[in-house]
């Protein structure tokens, strides 16, 4: 390691510096955890370097300018994105229904295989083909997936559905009816 010419080495500067520099960007920034990783990035650039700068009349200066240049560095980055974000608008978006609500908790007691099947077919609009295609598996397998899965739906749907009267219960459609292979 090269020393400073007072026989200071990386090491030993680091020791005796890294606390009173982590003091000054601590008062720059108010966030200790911030100052602490400023200069812990300053010392880290200076280590590649030291042999340079180890020579320089104060070494300790350029890891200083160093971790005050990161500091200022992160500030603009930080602000830009705050002004940034507060020049968006703010679009308000009511939360999921209650049906929808059960619907993804139904989902998700399904087999992740059914669950996909399901979310491919009736979502994204593939054909029992193409997500046989899409799964590596035949054409009867995604057939029994969707018929499982809509067994399992059902089930699940019925168990939160209120009190029904008079009216026909709930049906998902057969996927081979709705669009041809």
């Amino acid at each position: 390691m090269a020393a400073h010419d007072d026989g200071s080495t990386f090491d030993e500067v680091y020791r005796r510096q890294f606390q009173p520099l982590v003091v000054q960007l601590y008062a720059f920034v108010a966030d200790m955890s911030e100052a602490q990783d400023l200069v812990q990035e300053a010392f880290s650039r200076a280590w590649p370097r030291w042999h340079r700068i180890s020579r320089y009349d104060d070494p300790v200066a350029w890891v200083r300018r160093v971790a005050w240049n990161i500091a200022i560095s992160r500030w603009h980055r930080l602000r830009t994105a705050r002004l940034f974000s507060l020049r968006q608008r703010v679009e308000v978006v009511n939360g999921p229904g209650p049906d929808r609500v059960v619907l993804a908790a139904a989902l998700a007691t399904l087999p992740v295989n059914h669950r996909r099947a399901v979310v491919l077919h009736y979502l994204a609009g593939l054909t029992v083909g193409e997500i046989a295609e899409d799964c590596g598996v035949a054409p009867g397998t995604v057939k029994s997936w969707l018929h499982r899965a809509r067994a399992t739906l059902a089930d699940c749907l019925a168990e939160h559905e209120p009190e029904r009267t008079g009216r026909e219960p709930a049906t998902v459609d057969d996927p081979t009816e709705r669009r041809a292979d």
